[in-house]
């Protein structure tokens, strides 16, 4: 196995983003429109956030999702900023995949924020971590 590889190898650097005023029925389409599981939320560039297609999901819990109407009029009683994970765990682009995955191991979320400067540049998730790993054998 390769060693002290940076997650800049593996990181999604094409990003999805949104910000804080977007309505959670909007992200949800996106998660599903984009087939993505984490959205930064970001301020500017600056990351405030992020929202998982997961923390959505439970907002509707018990709703059919034929129902759209019904599950969007939910996510819309909701404010993004107040569903968001704030202030998420960030990592920077020379961070290594090894310490990555014990960030993901010790915590319970499956995405990171890949910043520098302060400003966002990549977002990696276990998933990421998985395919790389799969590819070393």
């Amino acid at each position: 196995m390769k060693q002290r590889v940076p997650v800049s190898q593996i990181m999604a650097k094409a990003l999805i983003v949104v910000n804080p005023t977007k309505k959670i029925s909007e992200v949800n389409q996106m998660f599903n429109e984009y087939g993505i599981r984490h959205i930064p939320v970001v301020d500017g560039s600056k990351i405030i956030g992020v929202i998982s297609k997961n923390d959505v999901q439970k907002l509707g819990f018990g709703t059919s999702n034929e129902n759209t109407e019904a599950l969007n009029a939910i996510y819309d009683s909701f404010e993004l900023k107040n569903v968001m994970v704030k202030n998420p765990i960030t990592v920077t682009a020379d961070t290594n995949i090894k310490d990555v995955a014990e960030i993901f191991y010790n915590q319970s979320f499956h995405s990171l924020p890949v910043i520098e400067n302060e400003e966002i540049v990549g977002i990696v998730t276990t998933t990421d971590l998985v395919k790389y790993l799969l590819d070393q054998y």
